[in-house]
C-alpha cells in the first residue's frame, strides 16, 4: 500500500508574499480598530453595530436570523448571543416568521435600537473614512470594491450573494427616497 503525496503547491513569489502579508495585517488590524472606536463611542461592538445596521435597511426593519448571520458575518450561535444582548438593551426583538413556522425566526429593530444606531453612525463613519476612504482615491475605492468582491466570492459565494442583495436593496431605498442618510447600510 502506497500513500500518494499531494503535489507541492507553488510558493508565493516576492510580490505575492508582500501582498498576502499586507492583506493579513489589514484583516487583523482594521476590525480591531473599528471595534475599539465603536465600543469607546457607543458601547456597541462591531458585530452588534452590523446587526443593527442590517436590520435598519429593510422597510419593516426585520431580517430572518439565518440571513442576518450571513450579513453580519457570524454564525447563528454568535448571532443568537449578540441578539440576546441587544434584546436586554431593548434594541432588538425576536418574533416567529409570519408563515407560522417556529424555525423561521426574525430579528426586529426597535425604535430604541434605531436611535442607538443613528447615534453611533456618525462617529463610526468618521472612523471608516479616517482609516480607509481618506487614504484612497476614487479609482482605488472602485478597485478595492472589485478586489474585495472577488476574494470574498472565492471564499464564500453565498455571503457575497447576500451582501450584493443588501447593497441593491439599500440603493433602491436611496433612489426611492426611503434611505436614512444617518444610517449607512452595513457600515
Amino acid at each position: 500500500m502506497t500513500i500518494d503525496t499531494p503535489p507541492e503547491a507553488p510558493w508565493l513569489d516576492s510580490e505575492e508574499r508582500a501582498a498576502w502579508m499586507t492583506l493579513i495585517t489589514m484583516l487583523m488590524t482594521l476590525p480591531a480598530a473599528i471595534d475599539a472606536q465603536l465600543k469607546r463611542d457607543s458601547g456597541l461592538n462591531f458585530f452588534e453595530y452590523s446587526i443593527l445596521s442590517h436590520l435598519s435597511q429593510p422597510q419593516e426593519h426585520a431580517v430572518q436570523m439565518s440571513n442576518l448571520a450571513h450579513l453580519a458575518g457570524g454564525s447563528l450561535s454568535r448571532l443568537s448571543h449578540a441578539v440576546s444582548r441587544l434584546e436586554k438593551q431593548g434594541f432588538v426583538t425576536r418574533r416567529t416568521g409570519s408563515d407560522g413556522e417556529s424555525r423561521c425566526v426574525q430579528a426586529f429593530l426597535t425604535p430604541a435600537g434605531y436611535a442607538a444606531l443613528v447615534k453611533a453612525a456618525p462617529a463610526h463613519v468618521r472612523e471608516a473614512r479616517r482609516l480607509v476612504f481618506d487614504n484612497l482615491s476614487t479609482a482605488q475605492v472602485r478597485q478595492m470594491h472589485k478586489i474585495a468582491h472577488e476574494i470574498a466570492e472565492a471564499a464564500s459565494p453565498d455571503s457575497v450573494r447576500r451582501i450584493d442583495d443588501a447593497i441593491a436593496q439599500a440603493e433602491r431605498a436611496e433612489r426611492e427616497g426611503r434611505a436614512d442618510p444617518c444610517v449607512p447600510g452595513g457600515c
